[in-house]
């Protein structure tokens, strides 16, 4: 039976999701869902939080996942409020799926960009080109959360595969 991983790109406009199912080898994951949470910008952060918890509440019991994985926090010294605006964002998510009682694992954006790209520093389109390839998508997954998305899914399945436990704290 197959192990369904909700991949999540948090984010304060645009979240980006994804659902993967992993048969017992996790070189062939099955896409079963992706897109994004829209945000609107106008609305105070407040309300933003609180409709990203609403529709990541629906989305989890909605698609039943086994695993939950999101982006560890990134900051960078040039813009430290973009980790601030992140960090409310990522304890929505975290607060959300534990809410559901769904294990979480975190992975560093620069893992999921080597393990998908074999480059730790892999640009948007990079990461979106991988995704398309590994999974024979017509197209690059669009916009950019949901490709990160995806990518999240897809390192989780290959460290947290069926046959091996996995660290809920990937480095």
């Amino acid at each position: 039976m197959p192990v369904r991983i909700l991949g999540i790109d948090p984010g304060l406009q645009l979240t980006g999701f994804a659902v993967v199912d992993v048969p017992d080898s996790p070189a062939s994951p099955r896409l079963v869902e992706a897109g994004v949470i829209r945000l609107r910008p106008r609305d105070s952060l407040a309300d933003r939080l609180h409709e990203l918890d609403r529709d990541l509440a629906d989305l989890l019991a909605r698609t039943s996942p086994a695993l939950a994985c999101v982006e560890s926090l990134y900051a960078h010294y040039r813009h430290p409020t973009t980790a601030i605006a992140m960090g409310h964002a990522r304890g929505v998510i975290l607060l959300a799926v534990r809410r559901c009682s769904v294990p979480l694992a975190e992975f560093r954006p620069n893992a999921i960009k080597k393990f998908l790209t074999g480059n730790g520093h892999a640009s948007k389109e990079q990461m979106q080109r991988s995704v398309q390839a590994l999974l024979g998508l017509a197209e690059p997954p669009s916009p950019p959360d949901v490709a990160d998305a995806i990518a999240i899914a897809l390192c989780a399945a290959h460290r947290c595969a069926p046959a091996r436990p996995c660290s809920m704290t990937a480095r």
